[in-house]
């Protein structure tokens, strides 16, 4: 089964009635997974291809970018390989085969199995301050706050399994998602209890 089936369209139409809200997340990172079976010398990989480089003491892989979609890639010996940086999982896909390509390019056999979106982090603006001393106090199961260490709420969760970061200004960070679906069910599921702790 191809897997741009089981993915919504990027953002426009967007059915309301699904987010009551109002407000709908912004995908702001996708990380993905893919493994091209096969062996690499990144040494080699390093020296042919464009926009790559390479520091083994640094990091045991070879980093990639390319601009369309705006990505980056980090490639290991083994034949993994983890993409970063696209806005939707379309693009996350087309740039994972667009480096597939290159590195098939330079003489490897590669095969592309196993892509999988790993993490979607998004970020959404509730338009309204948030007293986060007194979520913490009414969600101390889910949720830990340390102003001194991070200026943000941790909230964690259980179903969909997301972190949310919650700030005073209002604004939230959500991560953990596999599923752009997961991201919607976890902001409406938070927004009814920020709603609660709104700043007057």
């Amino acid at each position: 089964m191809d897997q741009k089936e089981e993915y919504a369209p990027v953002d426009d139409g967007v059915d309301l009635s699904k987010h009551p809200s109002g407000l709908i997340p912004t995908i702001q990172n996708i990380v993905a997974t893919v493994n091209l079976c096969c062996r690499l010398d990144l040494k080699a990989i390093a020296l042919g291809a464009r926009n790559a480089e390479y520091n083994p003491k640094r990091f045991a892989a070879v980093i990639i970018r390319i601009r369309k979609p705006r990505t980056t890639a980090l490639i290991f010996a083994s034949g993994k390989m983890v993409v970063t940086g696209a806005r939707s999982e379309e693009d996350s896909k087309m740039a994972a085969k667009k480096y597939s390509i290159i590195i098939r390019r330079l003489g490897y056999p590669v095969r592309f199995t196993e892509f999988k979106i790993q993490n979607i982090v998004s970020s959404c603006d509730t338009k309204f301050s948030i007293r986060l001393e007194g979520l913490v106090f009414g969600h101390s199961n889910y949720s830990s706050y340390e102003p001194e260490l991070f200026p943000g709420l941790i909230y964690r969760m259980v179903k969909p399994k997301i972190v949310l970061l919650v700030f005073v200004s209002g604004k939230v960070v959500l991560t953990g998602a596999k599923h752009r679906e997961e991201i919607y069910q976890a902001f409406e599921n938070i927004y009814p209890v920020l709603k609660q702790y709104r700043k007057t």
